[in-house]
């Protein structure tokens, strides 16, 4: 993981390293995707410019993907994750991919609605031993969803009746002083079979998002585990031996921010988190993460709904290893590993050095940037919309809000600013760094800024966070005819005036 930069650096200003292109890394993908060409802007390297530092020699330079084609390419890329059946503890939330229907009989047998006696006819009631055949006059005792035994026409809740010797010192059943006139009818608190469903009625409907519920009511219905639509199993690797895991850092070293919240995020974007593994800076630690199909060793506890044999994830995120130091492997990992690069770098800001690489075991790899407001941009940018695919959702949605600021130019790049809606336009937030995360943590969503830039006022595209409530869309409605504007009456006399022409 490369170290997070101060942020009077070049980097901490929002200008990454550039990265070499898909097109120039593996030719193949001009085959593979036909998208739109990319976008000329961005080919100038990080601090590129007289007397700049380290500058890459021009043949290395690349035509970076546009922030649309990116996103637009990591959800084209990928196919939607077969359908599967889960342990029903492991499918909540999940959309059921066919209708579940009732096995048998709901309930399959008759059974008490009441802990007392089954009985059959009037009383008295001579006791027989539970289980066995009632005749007339005859009850045996009985708990809540008891088998009603043969014969048996009602239920007496136990409130309702007493034990008491007979004539011959016998123990009979009699109706108690709580009893009401007329009990027990027949049938009364009896749960007849297929009440609740026959055998074949469906229980819950294909393409339901399961609740809880849905979830008691398969298990009642004999249900072990159903079928529902892929989710994509996301294995997570935090690089850099720099970076701390509590307290504050020490000069030269970095607090760890993906730990706490990306697994999250991964969920909330569509994914299933199945493990984390943390290494440090060397390419065999970068290689043999990259190798590892199965579940990390540090994962909290077998995954909800998986098979008893580990899955090997479908997606790998990696953090940090994106840039060009002698430390970032990832690339060199990706070639070694016979995988090819389908976006090396994105022309916006933050997270330029972004990466999406695909195995040739199927498996992604997306590769964050090592500063964290960097790292969420990219992972909103390509991360949402391959989760989404995987998963058989659709691309993340941009909306538009008005902008409440002017914001320069920049040309050939995109800018992600996280803002806060004020008055109903959007205000870009302060702290808004490629290493800062004080302006995303307080933002309402994030604006894509064009590179031409935007005018106070002027429409803008923008999307939600993940764990944020969807965007208005806020922005002027285009071509909408302006309403009618209604008559007034005049004070002064009885008759309607038109005032319209006045007031224009």
């Amino acid at each position: 993981m490369t170290p997070v930069p101060p942020h009077g650096s070049a980097a901490a200003a929002g200008h990454e390293p550039a990265a070499e292109g898909p097109a120039e890394a593996n030719p193949a993908l001009a085959d593979k995707f036909q998208g739109p060409a990319p976008h000329p802007a961005a080919v100038e390297p990080a601090g590129a410019g007289p007397g700049a530092p380290d500058q890459e020699p021009t043949a290395h330079r690349h035509l970076a993907h546009t922030w649309q084609e990116a996103r637009q390419l990591a959800f084209d890329c990928a196919a939607p994750i077969p359908a599967a059946p889960v342990a029903l503890r492991g499918a909540l939330g999940r959309k059921l991919s066919a209708d579940v229907e009732a096995l048998a009989d709901m309930p399959h047998y008759a059974s008490s609605a009441m802990d007392g006696w089954a009985v059959n006819g009037s009383g008295p009631w001579i006791l027989a031993e539970p289980g066995q055949r009632l005749a007339p006059h005859q009850a045996s005792p009985i708990a809540t969803g008891g088998l009603i035994p043969p014969g048996a026409k009602a239920v007496l809740r136990s409130e309702s009746g007493t034990i008491a010797p007979d004539e011959d010192g016998l123990p009979v059943l009699r109706l108690a002083g709580a009893a009401k006139p007329g009990e027990p009818r027949n049938g009364e608190h009896i749960r007849k079979a297929a009440e609740e469903a026959a055998a074949g009625d469906v229980l819950i409907t294909g393409g339901t998002v399961l609740n809880p519920a849905h979830l008691a009511l398969a298990a009642l219905a004999g249900y072990d585990t159903l079928p529902v639509l892929g989710k994509p199993l996301v294995r997570l690797v935090y690089t850099g031996s720099e970076v701390v895991t509590a307290g504050v850092p020490q000069p030269g070293q970095v607090r760890d921010t993906f730990g706490p919240q990306l697994a999250d995020v991964v969920e909330m974007l569509g994914g299933i988190s199945a493990g984390e593994t943390k290494i440090g800076d060397s390419y065999d630690e970068w290689l043999t993460a990259l190798e590892d199909t199965d579940p990390a060793q540090d994962a909290p506890g077998p995954l909800p709904g998986a098979a008893a044999e580990p899955l090997p994830a479908d997606v790998v995120i990696t953090t940090g290893g994106t840039g060009r130091s002698g430390t970032d492997h990832l690339r060199r990992s990706v070639a070694e590993l016979g995988g090819r690069l389908l976006i090396d770098g994105i022309a916006m800001r933050p997270g330029h050095p972004a990466v999406l690489a695909e195995l040739p075991d199927g498996r992604f790899i997306i590769g964050l940037p090592g500063n964290p407001l960097a790292a969420m941009m990219a992972l909103s940018t390509i991360g949402a919309p391959l989760l989404a695919a995987l998963g058989h959702g659709s691309l993340p949605p941009v909306t538009e809000v008005p902008c409440g600021a002017m914001i320069e130019p920049d040309p050939g790049r995109t800018r992600l600013m996280p803002f806060r809606l004020v008055y109903g336009m959007a205000s870009p937030a302060q702290h808004a760094g490629p290493g800062m995360m004080r302006g995303l943590a307080s933002a309402d969503g994030v604006l894509v800024v064009p590179p031409h830039g935007v005018q106070l006022g002027e429409p803008v595209p923008a999307f939600a966070l993940p764990w944020g409530r969807p965007l208005p869309d806020l922005a002027a409605p285009k071509d909408k005819p302006a309403p009618k504007r209604a008559a007034r009456k005049s004070a002064g006399t009885g008759g309607p005036v038109d005032w319209s022409a006045l007031l224009g």
